[in-house]
């Protein structure tokens, strides 16, 4: 069975959002093969328990009024591009979340939400190259206000399996990569 496509978070099975599982599905009672990993914000514990498909078309979100991303989180409550109503319920609603440190953030540019594109640690950013690595660099220096030699200590920190990480997105309309980085 092919998964549902899902524009802000293209590739759920590599980044671990989504997994194979035999499980049954809280919400529409199937075992699809395949269940959300994460935690979704709802009343009811749903942890391990979504499948795609009931994420996709808002059926979990109806019945649980379960959040994957929290709606206000989607372009850091207002500090990253303002988005649409519309696109922030289709981030919260209607988009496998991703597991973080601390409460999550849906990176936004150029009007939009970004895909999510995975997790980072200091090597994989520097694959990406510069403009990333920069883009980084002033998101963590604005946000937890550290001097420059603190960031190249953060930056030479920052560990995909780890703590520090890094949560990197890319823009849907302009192509620039971003996000921003988080520890326990």
């Amino acid at each position: 069975m092919e998964l549902p496509r899902f524009k802000y978070h293209p590739e759920p099975l590599v980044t671990g959002s989504i997994e194979k599982s035999a499980c049954v599905c809280a919400c529409c009672g199937k075992k699809t093969g395949f269940i959300y990993t994460g935690l979704p914000y709802s009343e009811e514990d749903l942890e391990d328990s979504i499948c795609p498909w009931c994420i996709a078309n808002g059926e979990a979100h109806k019945k649980f009024n379960a959040e994957f991303t929290d709606y206000d989180a989607v372009s850091n409550y207002g500090i990253w591009s303002e988005v649409s109503s519309e696109i922030k319920e289709e981030v919260a609603f209607r988009t496998p979340g991703f597991s973080g440190w601390q409460e999550h953030k849906w990176w936004t540019h150029c009007n939009g939400a970004a895909s999510f594109i995975g997790l980072a640690g200091a090597k994989e950013i520097k694959e990406h190259g510069s403009d990333l690595i920069e883009q980084l660099k002033s998101e963590t220096i604005n946000a937890y206000e550290i001097s420059d030699e603190d960031w190249n200590n953060f930056f030479n920190a920052l560990d995909v399996d780890g703590s520090p990480t890094a949560y990197i997105f890319k823009c849907n309309h302009c192509g620039k990569l971003g996000g921003y980085s988080d520890f326990d």
